[in-house]
């Protein structure tokens, strides 16, 4: 085992070869690097410091004895996927370069390479390292400056909406709130609740989970004997949240005829309960939500058109997962670092693949389901890092289902690849000045342009490299 710099580094080397030539040239041009190395001279002492010591890089022969290059280049993967691990070989080829890359491999490199090379490339993985500790502090930051009434958004439509909620939340009566199932409807309602500064209760209820025959009696309340089972008097859920803030949810499931109680009630701000002649006043802000179409159910009978008119004079529309992709870094870190410590696991983030799956997964149940998902990799990862691996598998078994979805999926790789040729023309071919401008590493650069090689069958050849 070899030692590099004497600075006291935070990243670690480990480089595995089983030509001592080959680890004592790799240690003498990486000596001031910065780099802590450790040497191994077979697959098994090299993994054994790799889950010692847990290093940040690993530079590794592909052919060695005993294990084939690719299996231990898998179980460093499987062990940590933030590790980057650049392979060696006096055997290049454009199919094994593609496969190591596919399993995970940061570069590859062909036998014999320059000193310089290897120096530019290892710096640039140190700059890559450190340049993703750095957004994960950043990230943290932004999250804490993206927050509005436990509401998490930077996009456009967020900013949008976290205005339209201070200017209304101080003057409110009823407010409808509008979205997709999971989107975030009930947080919306609390911020509204807050930013009222009533100070009093806020009652949810779901309209959906209550039986028809004891929606007014949840609603409205009972007196003692009202009907069979009412031992003794209820208070609704109006009377409750008298001075604050009652929030209907799937408002759309609600009977007819409680939609005309509904009606009377927003209108007079007065409940009866069940079974008693005496009205009360309520002093009570109404917020309903749904993720149906209330004005085409108006239309079809399904739902009182006054009823809908009341609600709907002032309409908050909370945006799906997919409408608000900015949003997605920000809402991954907040859910892995509440779920991190829920489970008491040292989980700090994903891997850039694990990123580029969630980022394309469409995300039907919205916040709800990446909650979920992050929970779920959160549970299962085994290292440090969420992976694909970890994730659930119809995540992982994202693809595209109809002709449709291919292309615009298509279309966003294309334009991804064309803008980094662009830059790529625009400095020669410089990459390594490329991977500056794009502001990504060497290695995505690299994959880029491997990927679209791979769509157009045009190889890309590493001599340029």
């Amino acid at each position: 085992m070899g030692a590099g710099s004497g600075n006291s580094p935070s990243m670690r080397l480990v480089v595995i070869d089983d030509d001592p030539k080959n680890l004592k040239f790799v240690n003498f041009i990486l000596a001031n690097v910065g780099l802590e190395i450790h040497t191994a001279s077979d697959p098994q002492s090299g993994l054994d410091l790799i889950h010692r010591l847990r290093p940040q890089i690993v530079l590794m022969d592909l052919v060695m004895p005993g294990v084939q290059g690719m299996e231990l280049l898998q179980k460093i993967v499987e062990f940590d996927p933030g590790i980057d691990v650049i392979l060696m070989t006096g055997y290049y080829s454009t199919e094994s370069a593609v496969e190591a890359i596919q399993k995970g491999a940061a570069d590859y490199f062909p036998k014999p390479f320059s000193p310089e090379r290897l120096r530019q490339r290892i710096a640039l993985i140190v700059e890559d390292v450190k340049r993703r500790q750095r957004s994960s502090t950043l990230e943290n930051e932004l999250l804490e400056n993206f927050k509005f009434e436990g509401i998490i958004g930077r996009s456009p439509l967020m900013l949008d909406l976290f205005a339209k909620i201070r200017r209304v939340a101080p003057h409110f009566r009823s407010v409808l709130v509008t979205g997709p199932t999971g989107a975030g409807k009930e947080l919306v309602a609390k911020a509204l609740h807050k930013l009222s500064g009533s100070g009093k209760r806020f009652v949810a209820v779901n309209c959906s989970s209550i039986t028809e025959s004891l929606a007014e009696s949840e609603l409205f309340g009972h007196v003692k004997g009202a009907f069979t089972g009412a031992n003794q008097d209820k208070v609704g859920v109006f009377e409750y949240a008298d001075g604050g803030t009652a929030m209907l949810d799937e408002i759309g499931e609600m009977p007819l005829a409680m939609q005309a109680k509904l009606l009377r009630t927003l209108q007079s701000h007065e409940v009866r309960r069940v079974g008693s002649p005496a009205v009360t006043k309520v002093d009570v802000r109404v917020v309903a939500a749904t993720n149906r179409d209330l004005q085409e159910m108006a239309r079809q009978g399904k739902f009182r058109e006054d009823l809908y008119f009341r609600l709907s004079a002032v309409e908050l529309k909370v945006p799906s997962l997919a409408e608000r992709p900015e949003d997605l870094p920000l809402l991954q870190r907040h859910f892995l670092k509440a779920f991190a410590a829920q489970h008491s696991k040292p989980v700090v983030g994903l891997t850039r693949r694990a990123q580029t799956v969630l980022a394309r997964y469409p995300w039907p149940g919205n916040i709800r389901e990446l909650q979920n998902v992050i929970e779920h990799g959160c549970m299962m990862t085994e290292t440090d890092v969420i992976d694909v691996r970890d994730l659930p598998e119809r995540v992982q078994s994202q693809a595209p289902t109809t002709k449709a979805d291919y292309e615009v999926l298509m279309s966003i790789d294309q334009l991804e690849h064309r803008h980094a040729q662009r830059v790529l023309d625009h400095v020669g071919g410089n990459k390594v000045r490329a991977a500056e401008i794009l502001g990504i590493s060497r290695t995505h650069l690299y994959q880029l342009l491997r990927d679209n090689a791979e769509k157009q069958k045009e190889p890309v050849s590493k001599a340029d490299e």
